[in-house]
């Protein structure tokens, strides 16, 4: 056969295969083929910057029944979600699917998209405020979808969520779709939670209030991935993008238990060089930081790399020489951006690298220690940070089963007794974290050690710490408190809970009354 420019090209060639003529230059944009990454239709000359939200959501060809994609990393500064679903809303589109790596108090107008049949389905990873309280009242039409921050790029990577279009948040961007997130109005550090969904999503819009010549760097986000660039006055209030939950504990509880889970790392023999950590946001998990901190300067002791949502606590130790790298999936605080955007030791990942239990090498596998909160805690060793004791949805797993999965040691660090309720229960409202993933509760009266991990209890029976079961723990909570009623429900399910792996661990029903 002769191909377009008249050479004669055999049909097959032995040791190569069939063969496929070349058929001109321009016909090269748009063929199909069989990898799981999706291949840019984008063709020399073609303009990526796009005049406005509706002209993308032209070009998208929005319409019932999508699935549309948007993340945290400007956490309740976030002005993006709003935005898009209010311009789809405009248009009369209904039955739009919201698969958001975590919801805010911001994002409170959904409540109305809900009630109006605009947005009939939620999945997410972490969701609080007033569209938390309206899924636990039953006005989705279908159950909102809990996952992990592992289980979420896992679940896009192998299609079980399928992306129609995801719409990025870009504090800084060019017109050809190269975006970062540590410069620009509202500079949030790590884009880490937009990567499966800027990777495998039919179409991608990045929409930022920094526009600025190309080639914009450092790139996060690069233009091979993105269709659509639309420049807005605003993406996002920076006063909303730092986390609330930042700031040290200082009351002598809180500094208590942080003391004691550091002896317990102690005690264990993790602390040592070459060393890795993860600790949350909350005031006593940075408590146990700062514990640690004093041992490690005391001893000389260097560790290999600290993960996870990055606090300027940790960004200190990084300075301190106390960490050699950070491995950040999203940032915390101020000076945890201006670190990651100037300090190559502190590296972005995405959220496939940091958690998910389906690729060749999670971050959290290699995690030694990684400090957990709770709402409730069973005597099981289970963990919910899902609902509150009064059944409403008030959170999510986020990171919290992904690390305690990947970390060889897990200790949930928490008071006994919060606002009157005991924390320790026979059985907790909604199972989050697996008890066989938790090895030790930290409380300001009593340390229970998961009776699986038989060499942690020899080693710590050694120490002077008060080591005692978690059936005791329980019944001093519930000596100080009472038994709490317990939460009424109907038979309807408002979520599901997934675990890292897309199974099933748990369903949270419609509160009653």
């Amino acid at each position: 056969m002769k191909n377009i420019l008249g050479r004669e090209i055999p049909d097959y060639i032995e040791g190569y295969g069939k063969v496929k003529p070349f058929n001109g230059a321009s016909a090269s944009y748009g063929i199909k083929t069989k990898s799981k990454v999706k291949l840019t239709s984008v063709k020399p000359g073609d303009k990526k910057l796009l005049s406005s939200i509706n002209e993308a959501l032209d070009k998208v060809k929005i319409k019932d029944g999508m699935t549309i994609s948007f993340h945290h990393h400007l956490r309740n500064g976030d002005f993006i979600l709003n935005n898009i679903v209010y311009e789809i809303a405009k248009r009369g589109i209904k039955n739009i699917k919201i698969a958001a790596s975590s919801i805010f108090p911001i994002h409170e107008p959904l409540v109305e998209h809900m009630k109006n049949g605009v947005v009939t389905g939620i999945v997410t990873n972490y969701i609080s405020g007033p569209v938390a309280e309206a899924v636990s009242r039953g006005y989705l039409k279908t159950p909102v979808v809990m996952m992990t921050h592992g289980g979420r790029p896992r679940s896009i990577e192998s299609g079980e969520i399928h992306i129609d279009v995801a719409f990025i948040a870009a504090p800084t961007a060019d017109s050809y779709g190269n975006i970062n997130g540590v410069y620009g109005n509202a500079a949030c550090g790590s884009l880490g939670y937009a990567v499966p969904d800027a990777q495998y999503a039919d179409k991608v819009v990045a929409i930022t209030d920094n526009l600025v010549p190309y080639p914009a760097c450092p790139i996060e986000i690069s233009q091979e991935y993105v269709d659509y660039v639309v420049k807005v006055d605003s993406i996002g209030n920076p006063d909303g993008i730092v986390s609330g939950t930042t700031k040290i504990a200082k009351d002598p509880v809180g500094l208590k238990i942080a003391q004691m889970a550091a002896r317990v790392m102690d005690a264990s023999g993790y602390i040592k060089n070459n060393m890795s950590f993860q600790t949350g946001a909350g005031g006593t998990s940075l408590a146990v930081a700062a514990e640690l901190e004093k041992i490690m300067k005391d001893r000389g002791i260097v560790g290999s790399f600290a993960a996870g949502g990055i606090t300027g606590y940790i960004v200190d130790m990084l300075d301190e020489g106390l960490f050699r790298n950070l491995f950040d999936v999203q940032c915390f605080d101020l000076k945890a951006v201006e670190s990651y955007r100037d300090n190559p030791k502190h590296q972005g990942m995405g959220g496939s690298m940091y958690g998910s239990p389906s690729n060749k090498g999670a971050v959290v596998n290699n995690l030694d220690v990684m400090i957990l909160g709770a709402t409730e805690i069973d005597t099981d060793f289970n963990v919910n940070v899902t609902t509150g004791s009064n059944g409403i949805i008030m959170g999510g797993s986020g990171g919290h089963s992904d690390t305690a999965a990947g970390a060889k040691l897990a200790i949930v660090v928490t008071n006994l007794v919060k606002g009157r309720l005991p924390i320790i229960k026979d059985k907790v409202t909604t199972i989050t974290t697996p008890g066989e993933s938790i090895d030790v509760v930290v409380t300001e009266r009593g340390i229970a050690i998961n009776p699986k991990r038989k060499d942690l209890i020899e080693k710590l029976e050694k120490s002077n710490l008060p080591i005692i079961t978690i059936e005791e723990l329980k019944d001093k909570a519930e000596k100080m408190t009472g038994k709490p009623e317990e939460v009424k429900f109907s038979d309807d399910i408002v979520a599901v809970v997934e675990y890292r792996d897309g199974t099933v661990i748990d369903v949270v029903k419609k509160v009653l009354g």
